[in-house]
């Protein structure tokens, strides 16, 4: 007996002694793969290696979701969420069977584009969409050909669309791999977030393009949600800061908040806090931008843009040079109330803004001690 055969004969045991666990479907399958072994005339290596792989993916799959459901849950829980009805079971392998299906068209240029609209439209119904994205053969690369084709219209600008739309479709699904626990450190390892900042470096304010950018920093938006000091690490090494504060200048609302919340996750990490802290350029780079954006805003307000930036003036302040600094770079509108009604329903928000004020009135310290970045600069 070839070692396939043994490894397909030990998994069909597996899951047949433990038949409550996998289900039926499974041990059905398993059988069917452990007599195809045995046929004589078998099918060619490539195709045993696909069975192999997928049969591998149902099995890791059923342990996955053994681990992550509390006892109390029935082992029929469907794919895209618990219910009690009699058909979930069935509901489940169909989802199942679609998402498999569609990330095997992925890999067919002539299906491609329907499989990307389908997938980013349903990808929260899949709850293990991501592994199988990243460890189904030639996915991943489809998406980062996807990426690559429309470099060469990114200047001059003349992205269409169409373009745009079906681009951002597959950052929707990095952007899903980006945020799953199991395949975000192996998407960061590969570098994938640098195909995405030829995107952030462009200045088109046409709607192909903001999408465009919008979906991207949607991406390292996933990368920075989880507390991670190895995911910022990476980023500040790739440059990430100045793309961000090139999209909190040019952006729209939406962008600008996006680009504003990574930069606070960066500030809140102490790598990036003394990334940024360091010299008195890069402070005052990122005070510059944060400064113009609250000026824009006391004419168009926006209570979730104010928020983000609140809370990077905050985390500044805990820097003791970078506080002092801020006592004469802190926009007066912050100080004078000229927010009040734009924060009235946000209490978070104005507490972040009462301390901010309290740490650099209290923190200031005069010129001639050089407490502060002026005199570095």
């Amino acid at each position: 007996m070839d070692r396939g055969s043994m490894w397909t004969d030990n998994i069909y045991q597996e899951t047949k002694k433990n038949k409550k666990i996998y289900g039926k479907g499974v041990i059905v399958i398993c059988k069917f793969h452990r007599e195809r072994r045995k046929r004589p005339n078998g099918s060619n290596s490539r195709k045993r290696r696909k069975r192999r792989f997928r049969l591998k993916l149902l099995i890791e799959s059923g342990w996955n979701k053994m681990a992550n459901l509390p006892p109390s849950l029935s082992m029929g829980t469907p794919f895209g969420g618990p219910s009690n009805s009699a058909g979930a079971p069935a509901n489940k392998d169909r989802n199942l069977a679609s998402a498999e299906q569609l990330v095997l068209d992925l890999s067919n240029p002539e299906l491609r584009e329907n499989a990307l609209l389908e997938l980013s439209k349903k990808r929260e119904l899949f709850q293990d969409l991501a592994p199988l994205l990243w460890n189904s053969f030639g996915t991943i690369a489809a998406l980062l050909q996807e990426i690559v084709s429309i470099y060469s219209v990114l200047a001059p600008p003349n992205l269409t669309p169409a373009q745009s739309n079906r681009v951002c479709n597959s950052l929707a699904l990095l952007q899903c791999v980006a945020s799953h626990s199991d395949t975000r450190m192996l998407f960061l390892k590969a570098h994938i977030p640098l195909y995405l900042y030829p995107f952030l470096n462009t200045t088109s304010k046409s709607r192909p393009f903001e999408y465009l950018r919008l979906t991207s920093l949607g991406v390292i938006g996933a990368l920075v949600k989880v507390d991670d000091t190895e995911v910022i690490s990476f980023l500040l090494s790739t440059e990430i800061i100045p793309l961000c504060l090139r999209t909190m200048e040019m952006g729209s609302e939406l962008s600008k908040t996006v680009a504003t919340f990574i930069v606070q996750k960066i500030l809140l990490d102490d790598v990036g806090m003394d990334y940024i802290c360091t010299t008195a350029e890069r402070f005052f780079a990122v005070g510059r931008v944060l400064g113009n954006m609250v000026q824009s805003l006391v004419e168009q307000p926006s209570p979730r843009l104010l928020k983000h930036i609140i809370r990077c003036y905050l985390r500044l302040s805990d820097n003791p040079r970078a506080c002092a600094a801020l006592g004469s770079c802190l926009p007066d509108s912050l100080r004078d109330g000229t927010f009040s009604n734009c924060l009235r329903e946000d209490q978070i928000a104005r507490r972040w803004l009462q301390q901010l004020v309290h740490n650099v009135g209290v923190g200031r310290v005069p010129s001639h001690q050089g407490g502060g970045f002026e005199h570095m600069l």
